[in-house]
């Protein structure tokens, strides 16, 4: 049964009326809730609770104290009469709780044993330095040969980083091609990329700007084929012609840049925390050794008589 099974099972639809949620600025020993058995529980308690629930328990009380604590009352309630009748004596009850409390201890001890994984300062260093390629940053300044009808409006077949207009004179795809290889050769062989922009270029956004199209990177909103012409890019190089919807675009790498270690240190300490804890969890699967003497399957359960 999910988490939130027993929400649904003995409280979504109720219309109960409690007391004020707790507050942010409540003291520890400020009593937030008081049960029908006279319980109660303070702040404090209630803060230490929270941690070692499960993270859809967990997700509920932080959201909404109110209603957790509302929940938590009939849980009180319920186990109570479960323990006045003694269920927790009968089978199948019996084996189910000792399966509930092994259960809740490993997962106890998982959470315990991951948090304590240490990642030393020079393992968060050594990553960056052999895995920088993620945090690369390309500027970059583009020039468009634009190719389409002469009467297609404005814009119509540029990308989310760059809009367009169709030559008066359109090229075919073919002549457009042509013309950006051309261009890709003048480039390489010293031209000037800036000067080139403003004769050249159909993409009027950036030739206003120089053909500076901002600073990208791998995770940046970018068409694939862009991307991933830019991110093999040298500082100083251009591309080759690349063809998008609309015409051939050509990409200068103007410098090359990462992103600087303190801007992605937590990022990469949560990667090599979760890293490490999946190891730790598959040491402990693979220690684990279960005999099954019999081949064949154990036997379905038996059906509840009740149903």
């Amino acid at each position: 049964m999910k988490a939130l099974s027993l929400f649904v099972l003995f409280g979504a639809s109720l219309g109960w009326t409690q007391p004020a949620p707790p507050a942010a600025g409540d003291k520890p020993d400020t009593v937030i809730a008081i049960f029908e058995d006279g319980s109660k529980i303070t702040m404090g308690e209630f803060q230490t609770l929270i941690p070692a629930l499960p993270d859809t328990w967990r997700t509920l009380a932080e959201r909404d104290p109110q209603k957790f604590l509302h929940v938590y009352g009939v849980i009180k309630k319920a186990a109570a009469e479960a323990n006045n009748q003694k269920l927790v004596e009968k089978s199948p009850y019996k084996q189910g709780m000792d399966f509930a409390v092994q259960a809740a201890l490993a997962q106890f001890y998982v959470r315990e044993s991951t948090a304590a994984i240490v990642i030393a300062p020079e393992e968060i260093e050594k990553y960056y330095n052999d895995h920088k390629e993620p945090f690369r940053r390309i500027k970059v300044s583009g020039l468009k040969v634009a190719f389409g009808s002469a009467d297609a409006p404005a814009g119509a077949a540029s990308s989310s980083v760059m809009a367009s207009r169709v030559p008066k004179k359109a090229l075919t795809e073919e002549e457009a091609k042509v013309k950006a290889v051309k261009l890709v050769g003048q480039i390489r062989a010293g031209a000037d990329f800036g000067k080139l922009v403003q004769l050249e270029s159909d993409d009027e956004n950036s030739k206003a700007k120089g053909g500076d199209l901002g600073v990208w990177g791998m995770t940046d909103n970018v068409p694939d084929a862009l991307r991933s012409a830019v991110m093999g890019l040298k500082e100083g190089e251009v591309s080759d012609p690349i063809r998008q919807a609309g015409g051939f675009y050509i990409i200068h790498a103007d410098a090359v840049t990462y992103t600087p270690l303190a801007e992605v240190r937590d990022a990469i300490f949560a990667q090599l925390q979760q890293a490490k804890g999946s190891e730790w969890l598959q040491n402990l699967d693979q220690s684990v050794k279960v005999d099954f003497p019999r081949n064949d399957p154990p036997p379905p359960a038996p059906s509840d008589p009740k149903k």
